[in-house]
């Protein structure tokens, strides 16, 4: 009896031990963006994925960060790119922050809707948790197409149940002093309020 009770004792604490290294164990984190993401324009770390970085560090959450972000990217690059990254970083949390060269080119909103589709249900797929980033575009397509591309976010994160950063840009985006000459590419003052804007979402998917 004593021995069973000894070998009993023996196995669930190492289950647990097994279990609480789990639960700690970091995360990985996969970025898909566009130059939003990529640091366009910017000295190196100084963009809102280096300090989401920082931050965790600061706040003593362990995570691996991999920003997979191109410049130029578009929802169908994204697409075509995220299946190999899910294979070589195996990330517990992928944020997709693409859209706004589609916007910005008034490529059809349907078409980059189906391209975000396909990458959420990779992701999860994958048991990833996702976190889709918002975006506006400016009003050059006209009211419907701006209206259209806006909420197509809101209305995947609701299908797909993912987190939901409604507009990346809250804050950045009515002050021109806070983007760099060409007026479409965010200053590095302006990282900080694009994390503010991006931190509560991330947050709960990575602690």
């Amino acid at each position: 009896m004593f021995v069973y009770l000894k070998k009993w004792s023996v196995c669930a604490l190492l289950t647990m031990a097994a279990s609480a290294s789990a639960y700690s164990a970091p995360k990985t984190v996969l970025v898909l963006g566009d130059s939003l993401s990529a640091e366009y324009g910017l000295n190196r770390g100084a963009g809102w994925v280096a300090l989401m970085e920082q931050k965790l560090k600061a706040e003593k959450i362990e995570a691996a960060i991999v920003n997979a972000s191109i410049s130029g990217e578009t929802t169908s690059g994204g697409r075509a790119r995220l299946p190999a990254l899910l294979t070589k970083h195996k990330p517990d949390v992928v944020v997709i922050e693409l859209g706004a060269n589609d916007g910005l080119r008034g490529l059809p909103v349907p078409a980059a809707e189906a391209n975000m589709r396909t990458m959420i249900e990779l992701a999860q797929k994958n048991k990833a948790r996702v976190l889709v980033v918002g975006m506006r575009i400016p009003p050059n397509y006209g009211r419907q197409y701006t209206d259209s591309f806006f909420g197509m976010y809101k209305s995947l994160s609701a299908k797909y149940k993912t987190a939901l950063v409604p507009f990346m840009l809250d804050g950045v985006a009515d002050k021109p002093p806070l983007f760099q000459p060409d007026r479409l590419h965010p200053a590095a003052n302006a990282h900080p309020i694009i994390l503010d804007n991006i931190w509560p979402h991330i947050l709960p998917l990575v602690k």
